[in-house]
This record gives structure tokens, C-alpha cells and sequence, in this order.
């Protein structure tokens, strides 16, 4: 399988690091996250649970370390052309080879680290601090790729489209598989088989499916139940395409609407229609979240909504296919054009365990943003 971006692409990408590096001082960058060996040299693999690290040095030298059993993964999925190897062993040291291979490239002075990664636990962290202890300047880089990857490319963003077709798609088979008596198991199958039948990936993380109490759930759970008559149900899931993920998350209604039903599915549209005024350039990621606080609380919600409301979409592997910047309170962080977000309006009341939840994927383009998927907004209620 090539890379499934073009020559000038990747390069174009090369070269964006390259020039960050050179603003942060930094002589070379070990390389943890799978999601900045993805986007840097197409380097797929769920590998990363294991030590690996990709080093990129500053006059734009990569090589990979990593177990022989991703090597033809990286032959066959990347662009890197100088792999090592370290081997699996009673007395195995993957630090003490990473310090070796640093050695051997002639790397010198100030490296960035992605401490900051589900690659590099704290386990492998320490050690790699004390194997190259006395040898190099070490600098936290963990935000330095991240902070690239949210702007994204003509190809990326051909992506980002084709995980949205795949996500609607998605929920219509959810739309048309939920009624009474439906199972939830049914429902996950449908909306996974629409996805792999498409031609789309795994998630970065599972699907979220609960309904009666647990539809007040934000996290994937082991277990099913059917529905009732009288239900509810909250989705969220993500189509996903070279592992570009775009996000929907939704309560559907089964039976007789709840009065609260109503009430909050009108509040949370309004929030998010809210928050889509502020995806324009030069907003901040604070004002997405202070929208969604105002409508809320402007509704007598604020006990029931969260404390963020939303987060940047790319290329993403496990265990969450989420990315920075998060919408919450006070972030910074500016909004710029050709940057995807995932908005999503959760309301969750324990008092009477109604839930509602709305969201959906939106690209920021010169003025406004466009959203990319769940044209239709309006409450979903199925047949008891």
C-alpha cells in the first residue's frame, strides 16, 4: 500500500516541520505520536503500543526505530527509507537503541521530545531522559506537529469530505435500524457496515451507544439492551477515511416525545448554531465555548451541559480519535481557515435521565464554516 498522499504533499508537510523546528531551536525531534509519524511520512501502524520513535533531524535526515514486526509495515505504508531495527529480548533496551541510533546520525545538540503521547509512556519516558542524559539538550515538542496537523491540506481536507459522506451514511442506517425492540447491538452493526462497506477505517476510538439511562453516557460501554417502546438513544461516531474522522453525535427519540425532549433539542440546536457563528477566522476556541455556555445557560441548563463543547478532527488512531484545541472555557487558541471542528451540544439531566445531544462536523473557510455532514438538525423520533 503507498502513501496515500502525493510526492509534493508530503513534502509540502517536510517542509512546514522543518521550518517550526527552526523557529524552536531545535536540532532534531524524536517523534512518539502515531498521528505525527502518519501525517510526516504516511507510516501506518498500530505498532506505537510498543516503543518506536521517529527521529527527523534538522537538516531534514528521518529514520525509524521500531520491532521487526512493523518493518514491512513502514516499508510498505511510508516514505521512510532508513528503518532500524530493535530486537525483542530478555535484556531489551529500546532507549538505550534509540541513544545508539542518535550516535550513529551524527545528531547533536537540542532535541524536542513528544512526551506528550500515548507512544511514549512514563515507563519508556524515563528511561529515554536517562539513556540520553549528558549527550543532549532535551526540549518538550509535544504540541510542535499538533499545532501543524490542525491546518489542513487540499488533500487532507478531500479526506475530511469523504469521512462525512461515510458518516452520514452512518447515521441514516442508525436512523433507519433504531424503533422498539431494535437492539443496540443492530444498530452499531449497521452503522459499522456502512462505513467498511464504503471503503472507510476503525475509529480512533469506539463508538458511543447507549439508550433508556444510559443514554446519559459520554463514553462507549461493554453491554446491550433493546429498546422500548418509550426510549431514547445517543450516538456518537464518526465516518473515517485514511483515518480522517468526522464527527456526529445525536438523541434520537423512540415512542412519545418527552416535553424535556423538545425543550432541549431546541436549546441544543440553537447552542450549536451559536457556536457555527464563531468558526470563522480570527475567533478563538474559548468563543466556540462561550456561545454554548450562553444559550445554555440562557435556558436554565447550565447544571446539565459540560464543560467543553467540542475539539479539533484529523488523522487519528487510537484510543481516541479526538484532537486539539478543545472548546472549553478561556482557550486561545486562534481559528483559522481550512481547520476542521466537531461541535457537539450535550445535555445531560440525572434528575429525570433525559438526555440530548447534537453535534456535527464543520470546515472553516474564508469567512464562515461549512458543515460537512447531519444536514438535518431536526429532532429524530421513531415509531414505539
Amino acid at each position: 500500500m503507498p502513501v496515500h498522499f502525493s510526492p509534493a504533499e508530503m513534502s509540502a508537510r517536510k517542509a512546514r516541520l522543518l521550518a517550526a523546528m527552526a523557529e524552536a531551536r531545535l536540532d532534531g525531534l524524536l517523534l512518539f505520536a502515531q498521528e505525527s509519524m502518519y501525517w510526516l511520512t504516511g507510516y501506518d501502524t498500530f505498532g506505537f503500543c510498543f516503543f518506536q520513535c521517529l527521529y527527523v533531524g534538522a537538516d531534514g535526515r528521518v529514520a525509524l526505530l521500531t520491532r521487526s514486526a512493523d518493518l514491512r509495515q513502514a516499508q510498505r505504508t511510508s516514505n521512510i527509507a532508513d528503518i532500524r531495527i530493535w530486537k525483542d529480548a530478555g535484556d531489551a533496551e529500546p532507549t538505550r537503541d534509540c541513544a545508539a541510533l542518535l550516535v550513529d546520525l551524527g545528531a547533536k545538540g537540542r532535541l524536542g521530545v513528544e512526551y506528550d503521547s500515548y507512544g511514549l509512556t512514563a515507563f519508556h519516558g524515563r528511561r529515554l531522559d536517562a539513556a540520553l542524559a549528558g549527550r543532549f539538550e532535551l526540549a518538550d515538542a509535544s504540541r510542535l506537529v499538533p499545532r501543524l496537523r490542525v491546518t489542513k491540506s487540499t488533500e487532507e481536507i478531500a479526506c475530511v469530505r469523504e469521512a462525512a459522506r461515510l458518516s452520514d451514511l452512518a447515521d441514516a442506517a442508525a436512523v433507519a435500524a433504531t424503533r422498539a425492540g431494535a437492539d443496540e447491538g443492530d444498530i452499531l452493526a449497521a452503522q459499522h457496515n456502512a462505513i467498511f462497506s464504503a471503503g472507510g477505517d476503525y475509529p480512533g476510538n469506539e463508538f458511543i451507544i447507549g439508550s433508556g439511562g444510559d443514554a446519559l453516557l459520554c463514553r462507549y460501554k461493554s453491554g446491550r439492551r433493546k429498546l422500548d417502546a418509550n426510549d431514547q438513544i445517543t450516538l456518537e461516531f464518526a465516518g473515517v477515511w485514511r483515518h480522517y474522522h468526522a464527527a456526529i453525535m445525536r438523541t434520537h427519540v423512540i415512542g412519545a416525545p418527552r416535553p424535556l425532549h423538545r425543550a432541549y433539542h431546541a436549546a441544543a440546536k440553537e447552542a450549536l448554531l451559536a457556536c457555527e457563528a464563531e468558526f470563522r477566522p480570527g475567533r478563538t476556541a474559548g468563543d466556540v465555548y462561550a456561545a454554548h455556555a450562553r444559550v445554555f445557560d440562557a435556558h436554565g441548563l447550565s447544571r446539565h451541559r459540560l464543560n467543553a463543547c467540542g475539539y479539533s478532527l484529523g488523522a487519528k488512531f487510537t484510543p481516541s480519535w479526538m484532537d486539539p484545541p478543545m472548546f472549553y472555557e478561556n482557550n486561545d487558541w486562534v481559528i483559522a481557515q481550512n481547520q476542521v471542528y466537531f461541535a457537539h451540544m450535550i445535555l445531560m439531566d440525572s434528575s429525570s435521565e433525559t438526555a440530548l445531544c447534537l453535534g456535527r462536523t464543520y470546515l472553516v473557510g474564508p469567512t464562515v464554516a461549512e458543515a460537512l455532514n447531519a444536514p438535518d438538525l431536526d429532532l429524530v423520533i421513531k415509531a414505539g
